[in-house]
């Protein structure tokens, strides 16, 4: 299904003559019209690469600490270094991502992004390699964590999962400006990509969750490996290991941190074009990007318990992966109604958005069900 959908939006990315839509946005007012496109597109897109944005300074500043706390110890008195409190590592990651930030657009970063995905593959490979080398605990069981008691708490938890899971194809919605980087024609090209990145994406995720499984089985905490590996092996593995395996993921989290921000730079720089009626200057873009960071920021120390919203944000934002590719499609190519490929995007559009309000409607019965750790202010 979201393989369905990003080849729609590689069909799309050129299928008006003389024009390129290197920006779902763009697309979206092309298919819809102005108001409408804004309206389904704009807040969508702001609130993803936002919360991701969020997100990723919480995971990187927490992997910032947990390499000092590693190389210099809980008090910092192996580095003869006082160690920093949880809002200070997120300013630390915050400054070092606005710094990178100033880069003008996705070709500037090209480099930064292959560093990133290089990392992400290293992590992901040295983790479940590690888990799987290391043994299983004691005691580990393979029955569910957390004993269902009725079919609708079971129902719940499934769609809950599916949220997350939604949440990992947040990444969809930049497909057409990676696109918009190639020469024309860039269909060929850019499919050729998608199958080669989806291919080593579903590598290592399938390498992580099965050697991860095997390895703790039901004893998998809140957090999933990242935390596991650490709770159950971290006395026992050498210290430059454990070091290594945090420095990979703040390094992945700063490379994905310009991607998901850029979304936002765009639509933020385009804005201050329009009010000021004319072209940009640098010091104004440096100054949009800056205050971006510092807004993430503030929302990181004031909801440092986000990630455990990922199945109601990956629900409100599906809507970018399983829905509006489909109609923008039937508006934009306008196929001959009730042929093959009307029903397949007419079908696929409605189920998405069907699946779109059930997960919704499941992550916050799970959250008033189960409750969560609310810790406002406290990283």
């Amino acid at each position: 299904m979201a393989a369905l959908h990003i080849w729609a939006l590689v069909e799309l990315h050129e299928s008006v003559p003389g024009t390129r839509f290197s920006r779902f946005l763009d697309l979206a007012i092309a298919a819809f019209g102005p108001r409408l496109g804004k309206l389904l597109a704009l807040f969508p897109v702001m609130y993803l690469s936002g919360g991701t944005c969020v997100m990723l300074i919480i995971t990187g500043g927490g992997a910032m600490d947990d390499l000092f706390k590693t190389m210099c110890g809980g008090d910092g008195t192996a580095c003869s270094i006082k160690p920093l409190d949880g809002v200070e590592w997120f300013l630390l990651f915050t400054c070092i991502a606005i710094v990178i930030a100033q880069l003008p657009d996705l070709n500037a970063i090209a480099v930064v992004s292959l560093f990133g995905a290089i990392m992400a593959i290293s992590y992901g490979a040295l983790i479940w390699i590690l888990s799987v080398a290391k043994g299983r605990p004691e005691g580990v069981s393979y029955k569910p964590l957390v004993e269902v008691k009725s079919n609708e708490a079971r129902i719940g938890s499934v769609l809950n999962a599916i949220g997350i899971i939604a949440l990992s194809f947040r990444g969809h919605n930049r497909v057409l400006d990676i696109q918009g980087t190639l020469p024309c024609p860039s269909k060929g090209p850019m499919w050729r990509a998608v199958i080669i990145s989806y291919s080593l994406i579903a590598l290592c995720m399938y390498s992580l969750a099965i050697g991860g499984f095997w390895a703790y089985g039901s004893k998998i905490p809140n957090g999933g490996l990242y935390i596991a590996f650490p709770q159950f092996h971290g006395h026992d593995t050498p210290k430059l290991v454990m070091g290594l395996f945090y420095l990979l993921i703040a390094a992945n989290c700063l490379s994905a941190f310009q991607i998901y921000a850029m979304p936002v730079f765009e639509d933020l720089e385009l804005w201050y074009t329009g009010i000021r009626d004319r072209r940009e200057q640098q010091w104004a873009r440096a100054s949009l990007r800056v205050f971006f960071g510092c807004l993430a920021f503030f929302v990181a120390v004031a909801l440092p318990f986000l990630g455990s919203l990922a199945p109601l944000i990956g629900g409100m934002t599906s809507t970018l992966t399983f829905v509006l590719p489909c109609f923008m499609w039937l508006a934009i190519k306008r196929p001959c109604r009730r042929s093959g490929k009307w029903w397949l995007n007419v079908g696929l559009g409605w189920l998405g958005g069907v699946l779109w309000v059930v997960m919704v409607a499941a992550a916050i019965w799970v959250l008033v069900d189960r409750g969560i750790n609310a810790n406002f202010f406290n990283p």
